[in-house]
C-alpha cells in the first residue's frame, strides 16, 4: 500500500470534490460532519462502561470518543512528523492528525444502548428466534449479520449509508477517514472466534469500493488489510478505555486509588508519585495528573512502534495491534489495567444488575419492532397493517422501511432505529410498550 493512495481526498457518495474552504480542508470537513451528526450527539446518552451511572461526570460514549479523538490526533501528528518525507505533496502532519481524530470520534457511533451488553442482547434475541417465522425468509449471510450483530459494522453502516444521505453516501466522508475508522474490514463470515467484523452484507460493495480507492491489500482469506491509520485509532481507544475506565471505577468506589496508581506508575517506569502528598490534593486530582503523564508515555511508545513496523503495516503483514508490539512496560501495564477492569470493574454488582435489565429492555423493543417489520414484509401495504404496527411505523416516521425493501433490509431499518436510541430513551420506550402510563 502507498501513502498517496491511502490519503486520497476522494469521497464516498460521488460528491463533487470542490475546493477547500478557508482554513478547512477535506479531512476537516469529515471531522465537522461527524461532530454535527445526530448519531454522534446521541453518544452522550449511551453507556461507556457503567450503564445509567448515578454520577453525571462518569464517562459516556460521547466523552470517551472525544478523549479518544484527542489522543488519536496526537498520534497522527506525531507519526506524520516521523514519516513526512514519505507523505504525498500537499499533505501536512495535521492532516493525518485530523483523519485519525475523525476516525476516533466515529469509532463507537454504531454502538447500541447499554454498550456491549446491548450488542449481546441483540445477538441473543435473533439467535433465540432462529426457529421462528421471523427469520425464515433470510439467507444464511443475512441471518449471520443479525445473530452476530456488531457495533463496529453498525458504525460503518451509519457513516456510509444511514446518517444524513440515506442510502446515498451517508455522511459522504473521504475514503481515508472511512478506512481509518475500520478495525475489521471484512464481513461476518470472516469474523473468526472473537466474532469481530466491520461490514454487514448490505455494505459489502461499499467496502470493496473503499478498498479499491485506498489500495487496501486483499489477503488470501478474503479479508482486506487495514488502513495504516486505523492502527492509531485502535491504539487511542485502547489507551483511553484501559486507563480512564479505571479512573471512573475509583470515582465510583469500585477500586482504590492505590490499585490504579501502581499500574500507572509501572507504565511510566517509576515507583514515585511526583505530586503533592501533603493531603492537600484530592486522590481524584492526583489520579488525573498521573493519568495525563501516563498517556504521554504510551503515546511515545506507540509512535515509535508504528514507525518501526510501518513496512509490515503497509504490506499488510502486520499482525495484532500496536499496544501489543510496544515495549514490555507499556504492553504489560495496559494488560494489567484491562485485567483489573475485567476482574473488578466489569463484575461490579450494580453494573451486572443494570446489564441484565438491558436484555429485557432490548428484547421488548426487538420483539415489537421486528414483529412490525415482519408484518410489513408480509403485507407490503401500510393500509393493511394492524393498528399496533401502524403506530410503530408512525413512531419511526421518516426512518421507517419502504415497500421496495427486502425482508433483510426491513429488519436492518428496525435495528437501525433501536441501535440509535440512547440508554434512557430505550428504557422509557420499553416501559411504555410493556405498561404505558
Amino acid at each position: 500500500m502507498n501513502w498517496p493512495q491511502l490519503l486520497t481526498t476522494e469521497r464516498h457518495g460521488h460528491e463533487a470534490l470542490g475546493l477547500d474552504d478557508l482554513g478547512r480542508n477535506h479531512f476537516h470537513k469529515d471531522h465537522d460532519r461527524i461532530v454535527f451528526s445526530g448519531a454522534f450527539r446521541k453518544l452522550g446518552g449511551k453507556t461507556q462502561v457503567h450503564p445509567l451511572a448515578k454520577y453525571d461526570h462518569i464517562h459516556n460514549r460521547l466523552i470517551h470518543s472525544m478523549e479518544v479523538g484527542s489522543v488519536g490526533r496526537s498520534l497522527g501528528i506525531r507519526v506524520a512528523e516521523e514519516i513526512k518525507e514519505q507523505l504525498p505533496s500537499g499533505i501536512q502532519p495535521d492532516d493525518l492528525g485530523i483523519i485519525v481524530q475523525a476516525a476516533c470520534l466515529a469509532h463507537d457511533i454504531g454502538n447500541p444502548p447499554f454498550g456491549h451488553a446491548g450488542e449481546y442482547a441483540i445477538q441473543d434475541w435473533f439467535k433465540r428466534n432462529d426457529t421462528q417465522m421471523y427469520l425464515s425468509g433470510l439467507t444464511d449471510s443475512e441471518k449471520r449479520d443479525l445473530q452476530k450483530f456488531e457495533g463496529n459494522a453498525q458504525g460503518f453502516r451509519t457513516l456510509s449509508q444511514v446518517e444524513y444521505h440515506l442510502y446515498n453516501g451517508g455522511l459522504r466522508l473521504t475514503f481515508p477517514t472511512l478506512g481509518a475508522s475500520l478495525k475489521y474490514p471484512w464481513t461476518a463470515d470472516k469474523a473468526g472466534e472473537k466474532g469481530k467484523f466491520s461490514c454487514f452484507q448490505s455494505e459489502l460493495r461499499i467496502l470493496q469500493a473503499l478498498a479499491n480507492k485506498l489500495g487496501l491489500i486483499q489477503k488470501p482469506d478474503g479479508r482486506f488489510a487495514r488502513h495504516p491509520l486505523s492502527y492509531l485509532m485502535e491504539a487511542a481507544d485502547d489507551i483511553c478505555y484501559a486507563l480512564i475506565d479505571l479512573e471512573d471505577a475509583v470515582e465510583l468506589s469500585i477500586l482504590e486509588f492505590e490499585q490504579v496508581e501502581e499500574i500507572f506508575l509501572d507504565i511510566q517506569g517509576t515507583k514515585v508519585l511526583a505530586l503533592d502528598n501533603s493531603g492537600n490534593v484530592s486522590p481524584a486530582r492526583q489520579l488525573s495528573a498521573l493519568r495525563s503523564k501516563t498517556i504521554g508515555c504510551i503515546i511515545d511508545a506507540v509512535v515509535d512502534t508504528f514507525v518501526a513496523h510501518m513496512d509490515d503495516i503497509l504490506s499488510g503483514e502486520f499482525n495484532g495491534d500496536l499496544i501489543s508490539a510496544c515495549p514490555d512496560g507499556v504492553r504489560n501495564g495496559i494488560a494489567r489495567a484491562k485485567a483489573l477492569a475485567v476482574n473488578k470493574v466489569f463484575m461490579d454488582v450494580q453494573k451486572t444488575e443494570t446489564e441484565i435489565g438491558a436484555y429485557t429492555v432490548l428484547s421488548t423493543l426487538l420483539e415489537t419492532f421486528i414483529e412490525a417489520g415482519f408484518e410489513f414484509h408480509q403485507k407490503r401495504d401500510k393500509k393493511q397493517l394492524t393498528y399496533r404496527t401502524k403506530r410503530v411505523f408512525d413512531l419511526m416516521a421518516g426512518e421507517a422501511p419502504s415497500e421496495h425493501m427486502s425482508q433483510y433490509e426491513i429488519y436492518q431499518r428496525m435495528v437501525d432505529n433501536i441501535a440509535g436510541m440512547t440508554d434512557n430513551y430505550a428504557l422509557y420506550l420499553a416501559r411504555q410498550i410493556s405498561s404505558p402510563g
